[in-house]
């Protein structure tokens, strides 16, 4: 009986230890709706924290750091600078949101369509900066691909430089978090382009979409990116105290999820954790070895029809983040304390830190009153539309977008009917309104061609004339005309 209250332990411990087999166990990757996380010291590369970490994942617009990476690379190399002007392609104009909406043949400097591309997540810029760089989408993802072999990014495939659904775009929160390491190490100089608070474009002023800057303590970067089939992603770094961390969030719910993901996980590599003694070494982000599957697709979970989410990083939640109000308690909390002293979504339930946003503007690079006088052009625009919620659900077809790309850059015409069509919801009126201008040049020369717009236009009309066909041959294209006028004016009235 004196030994009972051993045995009672030593049955304790195996229960202990059998429940932590479990933990392990259920700690591998799960279903679709896992998440993954990570997170590193940037200097050292030491993994403080990884689950599912090297599990393939969609990247989304995170894809846009490797596209900045590749440029700045560019600059320094002297192939471009960032006064260098780029003009709008029809391809680039034809992106879907979010974007910039700028027309083909806008002029832009590399400078302007990095701060648009970063802040906003404008894929008209990131495709505006690929053709600067490369020339084409296809030669910028192959050298966006040389460059993550280079790096060790050896779970990533780029097919486009702005990460819309594509059949092979893969990443991992490995490769992310590498790929982060190297913009700090090989870009110090450049940096400032992944930590903008905020950009002011004519009237509008667009707050980044990574909420923790200017609300976590030390925020300093990086990306945010969404798609349906990734889920809510975000790589996030932060310095304190002379030591930086990377936070890797893949597949969250919601853009608050994956901010209040990014803060726990930096809040806990800051902090310390007094039982990390218990914990295994996780070694290097270099040396995690990768899991060969197939990304999950989240889908059905982010955009079914439970669940409606945009198509886009554009999340509602971001768009309102700057224009909430903060309390006198939230404001403490910017007046220079070095931890938080609230929760993670007190934190981003605040405004943020008080900043001028920075000014971009289309055209070659400008200063004092040509500035002034771009900003203003550029206010007496009009904003774009707002977007239908079938121009939401279409956006986010996979492969749709990368064939779209790949074909508009081989074909010099096909091009602009797809930026038409993109553009302008109303484009039913566009193909009609085309058929009037070739209608002229064949009605001056003939009179057979001037009947087959007469029978597209309406059966009744064609089958009268034919048996007299010079008293048909005027009010054909009148009937053309009268025909495509209305056309315009009925639409706006339904």
């Amino acid at each position: 009986m004196q030994f009972a209250p051993f045995a009672l332990r030593a049955s304790s411990l195996k229960l202990i230890a059998a429940l932590a087999v479990a933990l392990l166990a259920t700690a591998a990757p799960r279903s679709a709706q896992a998440e993954a996380l990570l997170l590193v010291e940037a200097d050292s590369g030491k993994v403080l924290h990884a689950e599912n970490a090297t599990y393939p994942w969609y990247p989304a617009s995170v894809t846009k750091l490797m596209t900045t990476y590749v440029t700045l690379k560019a600059v320094k190399e002297g192939r471009i600078t960032l006064d260098s002007v780029i003009t709008v392609s029809p391809v680039a104009a034809s992106q879907s949101p979010s974007k910039m909406g700028f027309r083909a043949g806008t002029l832009v400097t590399v400078d302007n369509a990095l701060k648009m591309m970063m802040v906003k997540s404008a894929n008209d810029m990131a495709v505006v900066l690929a053709e600067g760089v490369s020339g084409s989408i296809d030669a910028f993802s192959d050298e966006m691909n040389r460059t993550a072999q280079r790096l060790g990014m050896t779970q990533t495939h780029y097919v486009n430089p702005n990460g819309l659904p594509a059949e092979g775009q893969v990443t991992s929160a490995r490769d992310l978090a590498i790929l982060a390491r190297a913009i700090i190490r090989d870009m110090p100089e450049y940096e400032y382009f992944v930590h903008i608070p905020a950009i002011r474009f004519g009237k509008r002023v667009t707050p980044n979409f990574n909420r923790l800057i200017g609300r976590y303590p030390g925020a300093d970067g990086m990306k945010t990116g969404f798609i349906c089939a990734s889920g809510f992603n975000l790589v996030a770094s932060a310095t304190r105290d002379g030591r930086r961390l990377i936070a890797v969030v893949l597949g969250a719910p919601s853009s608050q999820a994956r901010a209040i993901k990014a803060i726990q996980l930096l809040e806990r590599g800051f902090s310390g954790n007094s039982l990390s003694w218990l914990q295994p070494a996780l070694g290097s982000v270099d040396n995690l070895a990768p899991i060969d599957a197939m990304p999950p697709n989240l889908r059905e979970e982010m955009c079914g029809p439970k669940r409606k989410r945009p198509a886009s990083d554009e999340s509602p939640e971001d768009l309102l983040a700057s224009e909430q109000n903060a309390g006198n308690a939230t404001m403490s909390f910017f007046s220079g304390l070095q931890t938080p002293s609230l929760r993670p979504v007190d934190m981003l339930a605040a405004a943020p830190a008080p900043t001028e946003p920075v000014v971009v503007y289309t055209g070659p690079k400008k200063s004092g009153a040509a500035l002034i006088a771009a900003v203003e052009a550029d206010s007496a625009k009009p904003a774009p539309k707002p977007r239908s919620k079938k121009q939401h659900a279409a956006i986010d077809k996979p492969a749709k977008p990368a064939a779209s790309t790949a074909a508009d850059t081989k074909a010099g015409a096909k091009p602009d009917s797809r930026k038409t069509v993109t553009l302008d919801p109303k484009t039913s009126v566009a193909k009609p309104a085309a058929a009037p201008k070739q209608a002229p040049r064949p009605a001056a020369s003939a009179v057979k061609p001037a009947d087959k717009p007469a029978l597209s236009a309406a059966k009744p009309v064609a089958d009268k004339p034919a048996a007299d066909k010079p008293k048909a041959a005027k009010p054909a294209p009148k009937a053309n005309t009268t025909d495509a006028k209305p056309a315009p004016e009925s639409k706006p009235k339904s």
